[in-house]
């Protein structure tokens, strides 16, 4: 990665995506809404966060509008990692784990799950 190691771009990776998700935007009552749908699922073990900065489903389901929030957030979070990686001359996909592991996995709550690179998922 011409000379930089992931972990010395972690904390300017990780502040660029902190403080985009924390922004107000105008869509920002939607997103809200979506939070506030994955956030639920998150506390009953449905959706879980993965070591590639994205959401994933713990366990199956059938709920579309939960489908259609983990999507809508996946989806701000793939725009922010391609801003983060073009701006430190990274992968998208190290972008990604670089937030995970600088941002997300540290705000994840006792009982919710995450699923590192390469495994299972694991309860918190």
């Amino acid at each position: 990665m011409n000379g930089r190691d992931l972990m010395g771009l972690s904390a300017p990776i990780g502040a660029a995506v902190l403080a985009a998700l924390v922004a107000a935007t105008p869509v920002a009552a939607q997103a809200m809404n979506a939070k506030a749908a994955v956030d639920a699922a998150k506390a009953q073990g449905v959706v879980g966060e993965q070591a590639d900065g994205f959401l994933g489903f713990v366990k199956p389901s059938s709920d579309p509008a939960l489908k259609a929030a983990v999507d809508e957030i996946n989806a701000g979070r793939a725009q922010l990692y391609r801003e983060a990686a073009a701006k430190n001359g990274v992968s998208v996909e190290a972008a990604g784990a670089s937030a995970f592991t600088t941002v997300v996995q540290t705000r994840l709550k006792p009982g919710e799950y995450y699923k590192p690179a390469g495994g299972g998922w694991v309860r918190k």
